[in-house]
């Protein structure tokens, strides 16, 4: 056993194209003994027990030799299968019509160098290449390809997940992400990938793109806004330490909005994310400088953006004073973010298919069907959300909108910045806030509260034991409510295609389990409905959903196992 994983080990190294992984490597072969007990053994291991797997989400993992990681000579084969994949789609390549495929990227370690290789890679299978002229949030990348007219996107991103990691996320020619059979069949070209010195990767003959790209998406966000909207909000923003700053900038300067204030320690990218334990700003203390900061400077508003800028986070002055994680100030959940933009939309006459995943709140079905317009459900991810047919807007819980499917086909915390902005300052005319606009939703359609259990593992086990254990025994009530029914998504339903989860209907609440399809967690989507009269019901309605979604928690860590 030990000799076939050195022989493997020794094969890949020989390929690595990399100076860094490849003194890595030979590093943990000089240390190996064969022993099982032996550190370096183990690693070698794990970096070997298989390859990442490419599937809707691309490729997301660890830095480092082998692969089970994320490195240049994973990346390279990727390339290679999606060229692949295109040429067999009948795409031109060879000559002046060769399709185009635009590559976008992060500020994360190792992103500049992978869309280098993509490059190549593309370059070498006869395709044209044109990578963003530096790193830029991924929805510039989604807005690119249509805007160019290309056959296919990467950008080179992981989003927020810890600094140790990086990714590759594979867009088609309409903009929107991979889905079945698409990623299946890419990753069997991949897979079909012989020797990397087998793979042609010129040094030149690809575009590196000026700024008539950016300049271009920046033209279309004012797209999202009223002609003659008020533009008064005051905002403090964060980027996370992420690539978002400059570019929510000139957006929020093109619309007229007042300068936001810059949380200055998170301001700029940095790929070790040096302020924060996580770089996602629904991570307990990832916004804990920019409360500090609006405590200090009295905005309307927090707007905060993960690290490629797809996703947008907002908080609020909670005069209550229950605000999470900073004094006076509270984070909006993602289903309040969605619900409070869909009610914006609807105001301004917005019409076409309001649309979400399974996973976010049953609020926007109400606000949709009370203003008259078609709603749908998908499953997770932008990638079924934004094909939706006739989509005018779509979000998920996890802090991701899409306000412009025109215009990105995606996720976009620019824009989504941009209408929250619009509406802040709306309110703040009429000398209302965002937290009035969500009372008024919950007098309307009744108090929709949502919440979330999460367990993060090391061993990928404990989620399918969770998951087995759910299956084999349903639970017959929660908090007390009674199930009044179960569905094993696997079997597909009759509107949605077959995926790894669990949803359990309540009387009067909701609950959705399944694994994470973009790090180790197993995640509990919690909603409770409390019905309210008035006004003055909302104090005993909220008491009412804190105690259920508590109760949830316990009884599904308890069924679960977790």
């Amino acid at each position: 056993m030990h000799d076939d994983l050195t022989a493997r080990a020794r094969t890949w190294l020989a390929e690595d194209p990399d100076p860094e992984t490849r003194a890595e490597l030979a590093a943990l072969l000089e240390r190996s003994t064969g022993s099982t007990t032996d550190g370096a053994d183990a690693e070698l291991a794990a970096r070997f027990s298989g390859t990442l797997q490419f599937g809707t989400a691309g490729l997301r993992g660890e830095l480092g030799a082998g692969p089970m990681r994320m490195n240049r000579a994973v990346v390279i084969r990727a390339a290679a299968g999606l060229a692949a994949y295109l040429r067999k789609q009948g795409i031109p390549h060879g000559d002046d019509t060769a399709g185009l495929v635009v590559i976008g990227y992060d500020a994360r370690h190792k992103s500049a160098d992978f869309a280098r290789d993509t490059a190549a890679v593309m370059t070498g299978a006869g395709l044209r290449a044109a990578v963003l002229p530096r790193p830029l949030p991924t929805p510039v990348l989604a807005f690119a390809i249509r805007h160019l007219g290309a056959v296919a996107g990467v950008e080179v991103t992981a989003s927020h997940n810890p600094p140790r990691d990086n990714g590759y996320k594979v867009y088609l020619g309409d903009g929107s992400q991979i889905v079945p059979p698409a990623d299946a069949e890419i990753a069997a070209e991949i897979a079909a990938v012989g020797s990397l010195d087998d793979v042609p990767r010129p040094t030149t003959g690809w575009q590196t793109l000026d700024d008539s790209v950016l300049d271009a998406y920046l033209a279309r966000t004012d797209a999202v806004l009223a002609e003659g909207s008020p533009r008064s909000a005051r905002t403090v923003y964060t980027a996370m330490h992420g690539v978002g700053k400059d570019v929510l900038l000139a957006a929020f300067a093109r619309a007229g909005f007042p300068e936001p204030v810059l949380v200055a320690e998170q301001a700029e990218p940095d790929p070790g994310f040096p302020t924060v334990a996580f770089p996602n700003p629904e991570e307990p203390g990832a916004m804990d400088l920019a409360f500090a900061k609006a405590r200090e400077v009295e905005p309307d508003l927090v707007i905060a953006n993960d690290p490629d800028a797809d996703r947008c986070a907002a908080a609020v002055k909670d005069p209550g004073g229950e605000g999470t994680g900073g004094g006076d100030w509270r984070m909006l959940r993602g289903d309040e973010v969605g619900a409070l933009l869909a009610a914006h939309l609807v105001r301004r006459g917005a019409t076409g298919t309001f649309a979400e995943s399974i996973v976010s709140s049953t609020l926007l079905a109400r606000i949709a069907e009370q203003a008259g317009l078609p709603h749908e459900e998908t499953l997770t991810g932008f990638k079924w959300i934004a094909r939706v047919e006739g989509l005018r807007y779509g979000y998920e819980e996890a802090l991701g909108y899409c306000v412009d499917p025109e215009g990105v086909r995606d996720k976009d915390g620019i824009t989504a910045a941009l209408l929250l902005a619009e509406l802040a300052s709306e309110l703040k005319a009429e000398g209302r806030t965002l937290l009035d606009l969500l009372d008024d939703l919950a007098v309307t359609h009744g108090l929709h509260a949502t919440d979330q259990l999460s367990a993060r593992v090391e061993d990928l086990s404990l989620i399918a034991d969770a998951m087995r254990r759910l299956r084999e025994n349903p639970p017959t009530a929660l908090a007390g409510l009674p199930v009044t029914r179960a569905e094993d998504l696997t079997r597909g339903t009759d509107t949605l295609p077959p995926t790894d989860g669990l949803r359990y209907t309540l009387q009067g609440a909701r609950v959705i389990v399944r694994p994470s399809g973009t790090e180790p967690k197993l995640k509990c989507y919690l909603e409770v409905v409390v019905p309210v009269t008035d006004r003055a019901g909302l104090p005993a309605a909220r008491a009412r959903a804190t105690a259920l979604l508590t109760a949830l928690k316990q009884d599904l860590k308890t069924a679960a196992g977790i």
